[in-house]
């Protein structure tokens, strides 16, 4: 073993990520192209999307045939997806023809994997207008269009259909590559003419792609710009010339044999990720949000799941008849705010995937009032720093607040549009019900590495049995460090209590979920919900009468006015009057979750030991885990808003694909930050 002399202590170290801002939008103008019709054009690069007269078939010849998709596609088995990577997403063309030519020649069983940047999107109006060019896409260009993002910097996935995923990374290529969370068997180096887009075409772009790349992995591009030749034979790829496309003679296509490896985690090799292994049959055990979406997120990629609860889909904290879909972010950039706001957006998509009739959900929005003077400050500085698009967050006035949620406010504060709230106990009953996920009611009282695997013994109503399985994923809240395999994670019990009021048709309520303290939500099925008490290391599950009283409180504090029409319409708002909830969530001690695989603790201890003398000299070893196991947990108050993106992180980690999150961010949720923050603090 070896040590590296490091400047300074790094839990993390990364390229730096970009401000947390929105993006500007693609400035288009719409000029005739050489067969007269109407095609976008870059008003800041001085150049073509495309040719509406011959782009597709531009497409085909450059970047499908020179890659040999068609037959690669033919030819793919396995359990993996094939993975597409792109320089400039542009109006999505390229991509597109991709997934067709991928549903021409793939066997039914196989998987496509998109990834694409974009430093300028379109807007999703000029999309759809350069998009209907080809109406034999038209399903495809749908799929797309409803789920297009805002143009935020990060990553945004996007399910084209049951076989087809594309990761969106929003910001500069170079930059978004170096956080590239995954590797490449096929790229398509696009994007505006090297002469008139030099910044994209720079060395780090072809050293970024190197390192991202799989072995084999091929590439093609419609330039053959002396510069890209002499900066992808630096990078390592053997490129020749093929013949080029209409009236461009030549183009260059080629492959790299042998990538060069990935170094991103030398400051920080503890996270190194534990290599793929068969994950044909998993069980994950627990069943609220995060263990039903861990579960459903891999059945949709066709492994075989085992859901483990011994009270069934919704229980404990995930049980709750009505939750708030919604974040806090901090005023100045970290990662915890950077990874909720890519929660919020990630659950925004993937409940209108799930569930498009909206009957387990309301995009009816958030606003986070300012109901002190200090958090007026705190906001101001948020907004300061991070100029996000208005249909993401904005600043509202108390007249504005009142508008938007149809009722009298006080106070001003952040209006986030695409937040509202989530049915829980249905949502996991729905989740749960995926095709390919097996609902078992039982305890699992033992966990016990195999040969090949794991076995789990469980407690059962009808008895006593065994389950053996490739990987196990736990999910299973506050009783996650129960299984001496994940003890080492300090878990955080928090006892919350809802309140629930039911209302007279005719009595007044807000439109949108509103909170500052606490937080009420426009009625569901008649009842209004508001709440919760928050009581860490408390675990009594009985509802008090004395948090009613609490939740009361909170709801005159925030909303005055509100308080004052329930009494006037005449509602008895007297605590033993009202119905609720209790549960206890379970939070980390830094408030973010866990996701990630489970570390060897007594290993980490032993290999990363000299850390506790001196936080500079880190070993040179990767991180030492629990052989297929991995944990879903810790998501405290706020689980609607990270559940669902931990367990595509974990899906995509366990079946090889790229990951739905930059690295920085991914090694932010990976569970052994805390045994690391702790040998440097030589707890």
């Amino acid at each position: 073993m070896t040590n590296r002399i490091l400047p300074e202590p790094a839990l993390i170290a990364h390229d730096a990520l970009p401000p947390l801002a929105g993006l500007e939008l693609a400035r288009l103008d719409w000029r005739q192209d050489d067969s007269g019709e109407s095609a976008p054009h870059s008003a800041a690069f001085d150049d073509v999307y495309f040719s509406r007269h011959d782009g597709r078939a531009e497409t085909e010849h450059v970047f499908l045939a020179a890659n040999r998709l068609p037959e690669r596609f033919g030819a793919w088995r396995e359990a993996r997806p094939f993975v597409v990577g792109e320089t400039g997403f542009g109006t999505g063309l390229n991509m597109l023809c991709a997934w067709a030519c991928f549903d021409a020649h793939a066997p039914p069983d196989a998987r496509l994997h998109l990834v694409s940047t974009e430093k300028y999107p379109l807007a999703r109006e000029d999309l759809a207008r350069a998009l209907a060019t080809w109406p034999d896409l038209g399903g495809r260009a749908a799929a797309l269009l409803a789920q297009w993002p805002e143009p935020v910097a990060g990553v945004h996935r996007l399910w084209l259909d049951d076989r087809v995923t594309l990761d969106l990374h929003f910001g500069d290529t170079v930059e978004r590559l170096r956080l590239l969370d995954g590797r490449v068997d096929a790229w398509f180096l696009d994007g505006f003419a090297p002469a008139k887009n030099p910044e994209m075409w720079r060395p780090e772009l072809f050293t970024a792609m190197a390192e991202r790349s799989r072995p084999g992995a091929t590439f093609a591009t419609f330039t053959c710009a002396g510069v890209v030749k002499r900066s992808l034979r630096a990078a390592g790829f053997v490129w020749r010339k093929v013949p080029g496309f209409g009236r461009k003679r030549e183009m260059l296509a080629g492959e790299i044999p042998a990538p060069p490896l990935d170094g991103r985690r030398t400051a920080t090799p503890w996270f190194t990720p534990p290599a793929p292994a068969a994950a044909e049959r998993v069980a994950v055990i627990g069943a609220g949000i995060a263990g039903t979406a861990t579960a459903a997120a891999l059945a949709r990629r066709g492994v075989t799941v085992t859901l483990i609860d011994r009270e069934g889909p919704g229980a404990g904290a995930s049980g709750n008849p009505q939750g708030a879909l919604y974040v806090k972010l901090a005023a100045e950039t970290n990662l915890q705010s950077r990874t909720y706001l890519a929660g919020l957006l990630h659950s925004r998509r993937w409940l209108e995937a799930l569930d498009p009739a909206r009957r387990l959900w309301s995009p009816c929005g958030v606003l986070q009032l300012a109901t002190t003077e200090r958090e007026a400050r705190r906001q101001a500085r948020f907004l300061a720093h991070h100029p996000l698009p208005a249909r993401v967050v904005r600043a509202v006035s108390a007249a504005e607040a009142s508008r938007l949620a149809e009722m009298a406010i006080e106070h001003g504060g952040l209006d986030y549009p695409l937040a509202g709230w989530v049915r829980p106990d249905a949502l996991c009953e729905r989740l749960a019900a995926t095709p390919g996920v097996t609902l078992v009611r039982a305890e699992v009282t033992e966990l016990i590495p195999g040969e090949a695997g794991w076995c789990l013994d469980l407690d059962a109503p009808a008895g006593r049995r065994r389950l053996e399985v490739d990987q196990v994923v736990i999910a299973a809240a506050t009783g996650s460090d129960r299984f001496p395999q994940a003890a080492a994670l300090p878990l955080q019990a928090v006892r919350g209590q809802v309140s629930r009021l039911r209302l007279p048709e005719d009595a007044p309520a807000p439109s949108r979920v509103v909170c500052a303290g606490g937080y009420v939500m426009p009625p569901l099925d008649g009842i209004l919900t508001f709440g919760a008490t928050f009581a860490p290391r408390e675990t009594d599950e009985a509802v008090l009468e004395a948090d009613h009283a609490a939740n009361l409180a909170e709801l005159a504090r925030t909303l005055p006015s509100y308080a004052e029409a329930l009494a006037g319409a005449g509602i008895d708002l007297a605590p033993e009057r009202l119905e609720g909830r209790a549960a206890v969530r379970a939070a980390s001690p830094d408030k973010s979750p866990y996701a990630g695989p489970v570390p060897d603790a007594e290993a980490w201890r032993t290999d990363y030991a000299p850390l506790a003398k001196d936080a500079t000299r880190v070993p040179d070893l990767p991180g030492r885990h629990c052989s297929g196991l991995w944990i879903n947990a810790a998501h405290g108050s706020r689980g609607l808003a990270s559940a669902p993106l931990c367990a595509e992180v974990l899906a995509s980690r366990i079946c090889d694909e790229p990951l739905p999150l930059e690295v920085p961010l991914v090694d932010h949720l990976h569970p052994g930050r805390r045994l690391i923050r702790e040998l440097i603090r030589g707890q």
